[in-house]
């Protein structure tokens, strides 16, 4: 071999070894960053694979429902009588079911919930503080399928707040029918009944009346029958449908019920009626029955015996209503998109009156109402009524229960979220029971806005027991949730939150992570209309959490698997830190070299705000992808004076568990 080609080969043999060596030392080449002490591990939070099923022909895999996706339907003829003196409520149920699901139906569950005040109820066992009073639940005079319009017994059980109706033959998929008859009756609760009760006032007892017939439970292709029993804290999941029911009370008693008002020359004096129609056409309220008229006999058409008040409620999950010799009555004009009308309407006792309270009732219902409907889906119902009593904070289908001593901004918030929940979960159907945060959160969300809206702000911010109650910046007052080793992740059973984290986890840190996606990671215009297609599209359906976190992501074009894997599956830490500052010149430029770390769990976008001599500001906004590969980043800003101080997240938008380590300033 020629030596001098061997000398060269050698030479190309030690370059590149040499070469190689230096690419080695540089990929090898220690970060300083790397040496920073923290928890955040960005393979962890940003891992792939977040769904663990495919969309599919029922739910869609962009969240919206699927081309074969189906739901069952519930419709219900009732007439009721409420006895004063003893204090029941009896009724006849007719209920037709359509089967619309695929399978044929052997049996059919239907919800009790007034059994969860039977003493031997599992509710009284959930808690460890049982109920101290009681009543004997539904008791049933019969229950009957209706075969060729005649009525045979057909079996069923009982099971504390489920029954089970054994059919005599399977009602058949795919738009099948069958009808029932039930004959019941039910002691109402006094006021330890929480959601629905008696109460004493001034003129008169006011009755709630809520959950008072057998509904159908669902059944729906994520789990069959869904029969989790009624155990209190996780609320409700039902069928649409359409109600006609009719209530009988004494002559001298006002009721006011969801749906539209069907007879009311029965039951109303001429001058009721008229009024009622002015307020139809007034946006100031008018008052219906004052409270000089309360216990004037010319306030009612008879003087004696009984009247039997008629309402309907189409394309709902429920009813519930109000009755009372008590009740002073208001009503106006809700003004909805598209030229739309509804009417508000307000009944209250003589206790809650005055400007400062009850007698805006009807204005913060109306007001609440049109700013729902502007931004996020038009109201369906033609009346909406504010009741007051002692089952204080509860929400129905186009009526609410609200506390009689409410006032002021108190009362404003209340409603606000109370009528909210026509949105969320009476239009949109959520598994209440299952997925507290998909009613709660998000109506507690849209409820922060419609406080910013309504009046000009006359009562923003939002600031009460559901969201921030200690009056401070949100981001820092759910810090505490976060933080505490205890505290049940959002996506928790609803009825396996404990009281003491039931407003934090299922109603403030959803809506506070809404309000995040919204300010900090999407912006206002991309969550608005993904938030939006996802209302629309679900309607009076049944949505499940994944369906609500796709369309999110399809409908802003983003991918929020880390928000979701942080936020609701984990109580994730967010801390982010300036770990170093330093000035740096090159010739005449001068810079500041920061370095900012991430030390816990969680990631979020970010915006840092300098602050000069002269007392100007300059900001840097960082995506959430700074955080990607990295726990710690460092960079170079230039600047022409002295910086005084250097601030991460100077608004207090992010939810930062230790602002302490937010801040450099010169020493």
């Amino acid at each position: 071999m020629n030596k001098y080609f061997t000398g060269f080969a050698l030479a190309v043999s030690c370059v590149m070894l040499l070469t190689a060596s230096l690419y080695a030392q540089r990929r090898r080449a220690v970060d300083p960053n790397d040496s920073i002490a923290s928890n955040y591990n960005p393979h962890e939070l940003f891992s792939p694979s977040f769904y663990t099923e495919k969309g599919s022909g029922f739910h869609s895999p962009d969240g919206s429902p699927g081309p074969k996706y189906w739901q069952n339907k519930a419709d219900y003829q009732l007439n009721a009588k409420i006895d004063t003196s003893t204090k029941t409520l009896t009724a006849t149920e007719n209920i037709t079911y359509t089967n619309n699901s695929p399978a044929a139906l052997p049996y059919l569950w239907l919800q009790l919930d007034q059994n969860t005040y039977v003493k031997t109820a599992r509710s009284n066992f959930v808690t460890g503080r049982p109920a101290t009073e009681h009543t004997k639940g539904y008791e049933f005079e019969s229950v009957e399928i209706i075969i060729n319009g005649k009525a045979q017994t057909v079996n069923y059980i009982v099971n504390d707040t489920r029954m089970q109706i054994r059919l005599p033959n399977a009602v058949n998929g795919n738009g099948g029918k069958v009808s029932l008859q039930i004959k019941y009756h039910y002691t109402i609760p006094g006021t330890f009944g929480n959601r629905t009760d008696y109460n004493q006032t001034k003129n008169g007892k006011i009755y709630e009346i809520a959950q008072w017939f057998p509904r159908l439970c669902v059944y729906d292709d994520a789990t069959g029958w869904d029969t989790l029993p009624f155990l209190g804290a996780g609320e409700f999941y039902l069928e649409y449908g359409d109600i006609d029911y009719k209530v009988n009370v004494p002559w001298d008693m006002i009721v006011a019920g969801s749906g539209e008002f069907q007879n009311p020359k029965e039951v109303l004096t001429t001058k009721q009626i008229s009024l009622l129609e002015k307020a139809r056409n007034s946006d100031k309220t008018i008052m219906i029955r004052s409270a000089a008229e309360i216990k004037d006999p010319a306030s009612r058409p008879v003087q004696k015996g009984t009247l039997t008040w008629h309402f309907l409620m189409k394309n709902t999950r429920d009813v519930a209503f109000g009755a009372s010799n008590a009740y002073m009555w208001d009503a106006a004009r809700v003004n909805l998109p598209n030229g739309k009308k509804s009417m508000a309407m307000s009944v209250y006792p003589i206790e809650s009156s005055g400007n400062d309270a009850w007698g805006r009732a009807t204005e913060y219902l109306k007001g609440s109402i049109e700013y729902f409907s502007q931004k996020w889906f038009v109201y369906p119902w033609p009346v909406a009524v504010n009741e007051a009593g002692t089952a204080g904070g509860m929400e129905y289908p186009g009526i609410v229960f609200d506390g009689i001593y409410d006032k002021g901004k108190e009362l404003f918030w209340v409603t606000a979220h109370e009528i909210g929940h026509n949105w969320f979960p009476m239009i949109v159907g959520s598994n209440e029971r299952r997925f507290a945060w998909m009613d709660e959160g998000f109506n507690t969300f849209i409820d922060v806005y419609a406080s910013d809206a309504f009046n000009k702000g006359e009562f923003a911010p939002k600031r009460d027991g559901e969201y921030a109650p200690g009056g401070g910046f949100p981001a820092d007052e759910i810090v505490p949730t976060i933080i505490d080793p205890d505290a049940p992740i959002i996506m928790t059973a609803a009825d396996a939150i404990k009281e003491k984290y039931r407003h934090p986890i299922a109603y403030f840190k959803p809506a506070f992570g809404l309000v995040l996606l919204r300010e900090q990671v999407l912006g206002k215009e991309r969550f608005d209309y993904a938030f939006r297609k996802y209302i629309h599209d679900w309607a009076y359906k049944h949505p499940r959490p994944d369906d609500f976190f796709r369309e999110m992501e399809n409908g802003a074009g983003e991918d929020l698997s880390w928000f979701w894997k942080g936020w609701f599956y984990n109580n994730w830490k967010l801390d982010l830190a300036i770990h170093d500052v330093q000035y740096q010149k090159t010739g005449d430029k001068r810079s500041i070299r920061i370095t900012i770390a991430n030390l816990e769990k969680m990631a979020m976008p970010f915006t840092l705000e300098l602050t000069y001599k002269d007392g100007s500001k300059q900001c840097q906004h960082f995506p959430v992808e700074t955080w990607l590969q990295n726990k710690a980043i460092t960079f170079e800003l230039p600047v022409t004076q002295d910086v005084m101080k250097v601030e991460i997240d100077p608004d207090h938008a992010l939810p930062d568990v230790d602002r302490g380590n937010n801040v450099w300033k010169v020493r």
